[in-house]
């Protein structure tokens, strides 16, 4: 019997579900040996996941969005899919979508409900599916693995979920992710033809990132000296006209690099040059980028909501993401200060250590197990 994790965010390489599924499926590898199991949708025109040695994926060849619709459908007429799986003892849904599999435990990962805190930042179609597909898909899990508390909060408050049915189950950096040597930094900086002082906000640009505001925030920092430049690491997601026509109008335009989508090989680099990251988000699942710039020895300041102080701890400074001044003021603090940062850079370090995706592997096999041992009982299995 096979535990099937599904890999289709990795494959199609979607950011942060990329990094989630990719890491995970790699620590878990040696701990389930033959008993792992790889899925996919796009099946023969997507993947295999990079560096996969185990057997094929199973799956189905529909591309993204038909397999979206058909699994809404299927959950909600109850038609089972779970001869997709063949021998599955357990399924392990990474992303936000979960197959009807009705004679088999599943797991779901629940990165954040960020659509239901802000509806107005997502597509309408987006949204809509979301908020009729997602309850749906949690009540019908055997079990949830939150990616932070307050993910976990999230879940208990919008859908009822009860507490025993979440595990808490942290990300983690990646362990190509470490302070790179001078060389490695005066490349990247060529690359991307970025300054020697510039500061880092990682992620795909959408409203919810906040990058107005930061923008806004930038500017004093620029007037005094303190900055040659803010450079934004991530691809065009949605909603994002409004931030381009403000950084036309944006007086500092030209100190601003976009850099559009990164590959991961290059980020240690970018963020062991920067002078700060900086993640302004008004609201995350986790915030990994947080822990990525930690690893790579770069002081961090964030937004003091939603996950990012559990994961930032006290290597972090936070302020109000909704408050220019304060945001400007965070930044010009860290930005004055050599030895403050100095001091940001060893906590951040430790902090980025205490996490691990080997601890992430043992975690989440200890719920498979828990889940098979009820399950084998006849029984309701819970973290």
């Amino acid at each position: 019997m096979y535990i099937y994790v599904d890999v289709s965010s990795a494959v199609h390489a979607k950011a942060g579900l990329k990094r989630y599924a990719e890491n995970l499926v790699r620590e878990l590898s040696p701990l389930l040996g033959e008993q792992l199991r790889l899925f996919q949708n796009s099946l023969g025109r997507r993947g295999p996941l990079p560096g996969w040695q185990g057997a094929p994926p199973k799956g189905v060849r529909l591309g993204y969005k038909p397999w979206r619709a058909l699994v809404l459908f299927g959950q909600i007429a109850h038609l089972p899919l779970d001869h997709l799986i063949p021998q599955a003892a357990l399924f392990h849904a990474t992303e936000h979508l979960l197959p009807p599999f009705f004679k088999i435990p599943t797991v779901l990962t629940v990165h954040d409900l960020i659509f239901e805190r802000y509806p107005e930042y997502h597509k309408k179609m987006n949204y809509l599916y979301l908020r009729a597909a997602m309850p749906l898909y949690c009540q019908r899990a055997t079990a949830i693995i939150a990616v932070s508390e307050a993910t976990k909060r999230d879940l208990c408050t919008f859908y009822k979920i009860p507490s025993s049915k979440i595990a808490v189950i942290p990300e983690a950096a990646a362990p190509h992710f470490y302070p790179q040597s001078r060389e490695k930094i005066a490349a990247a900086r060529k690359r991307y033809k970025l300054p020697s002082r510039y500061i880092l906000t990682v992620g795909t640009i959408e409203p919810r990132k906040n990058l107005i505001r930061l923008l806004e925030a930038c500017t004093p920092l620029f007037h005094k000296g303190l900055l040659d430049g803010l450079a934004i690491a991530g691809s065009k997601g949605w909603l994002y006209k409004e931030f381009f026509d403000h950084l036309r109008r944006f007086p500092y335009r030209k100190k601003i690099f976009i850099l559009g989508f990164v590959p991961e090989k290059d980020l240690p680099a970018l963020y062991s040059g920067a002078l700060v990251t900086v993640q302004p988000s008004l609201c995350e699942g986790f915030g990994l980028p947080v822990l990525e710039a930690m690893a790579c020895g770069s002081p961090v300041c964030a937004s003091n909501n939603s996950s990012f102080p559990e994961v930032g701890g006290q290597a972090a400074l936070y302020f109000d993401p909704e408050n220019v001044a304060e945001i400007s003021k965070t930044l010009q603090r860290v930005l004055a200060n050599e030895g403050l940062r100095r001091e940001m850079r060893s906590k951040g370090l430790a902090r980025a250590a205490s996490f691990s995706w080997a601890r992430t592997a043992q975690e989440t096999v200890s719920l498979y197990n828990k889940i098979l041992e009820q399950n084998s009982k006849g029984g309701k299995s819970a973290p």
